[in-house]
């Protein structure tokens, strides 16, 4: 009996590290590097994501990129000189001012995307976010094809053996069960 009992105490620990095992792998995945959509889409909230963005854009790999999530008072001239981007690509970027969290990311790019009658879409965000931006995407638009672009920030330089990325990305996994199981909008999350 006390075998058996052991065996059902591990059970969830052993599906908690399996799935963490597979947020790992999914969160460091490399984008698909000639991947091209209707749009592109940047989750604001660290280093090198509007840069990128910026940069995919002029690589023509989609027509328009929506940033959201930007901060009151910012304006294109302002983010293009900070992150390098040419200004000649101020029409095709749309700044997105009302989301605070990344459920309010995905309802920004779904009236964003909705709007322009698009069908796919490139998100970029840092990898630890990338596995729950989407599937907080997926469930706001699933008829949306999402392709994840994750950034690897440079102060998380080898993720691997840094403390913080293991950190970020175990209060990711807790985040994204949290948005799986539907249970989210109780928790509030960022």
């Amino acid at each position: 009996m006390k075998r058996r009992l052991a065996w059902l105490a591990a059970l969830p620990v052993a599906a908690f590290a399996l799935g963490f095992a597979w947020f790992v792998l999914a969160a460091a995945a490399a984008p698909d590097a000639r991947v091209r959509a209707d749009g592109i889409v940047v989750l604001t909230g660290g280093s090198d994501r509007v840069r990128t963005g910026l940069r995919l854009l002029a690589e023509k790999r989609a027509p328009l990129l929506l940033i959201s999530g930007v901060a009151r008072g910012a304006d294109y001239p302002t983010l293009a000189r900070l992150d390098g981007a040419r200004p000649g690509l101020s029409g095709r970027v749309t700044l997105g001012h009302r989301a605070h969290t990344t459920a309010g990311n995905a309802r920004e790019t779904a009236a964003w995307a909705a709007a322009r009658h698009m069908t796919s879409l490139i998100v970029v965000t840092a990898f630890y976010h990338m596995p729950r931006a989407l599937a907080e995407m997926s469930r706001t638009m699933p008829r949306i094809r999402l392709y994840a672009y994750p950034v690897h920030p440079p102060f998380l330089h080898p993720w691997w053996h840094a403390w913080a990325a293991w950190r970020l990305l175990g209060q990711e996994y807790v985040k994204y069960l949290a948005v799986a199981s539907g249970i989210a909008p109780l928790l509030r999350l960022d």
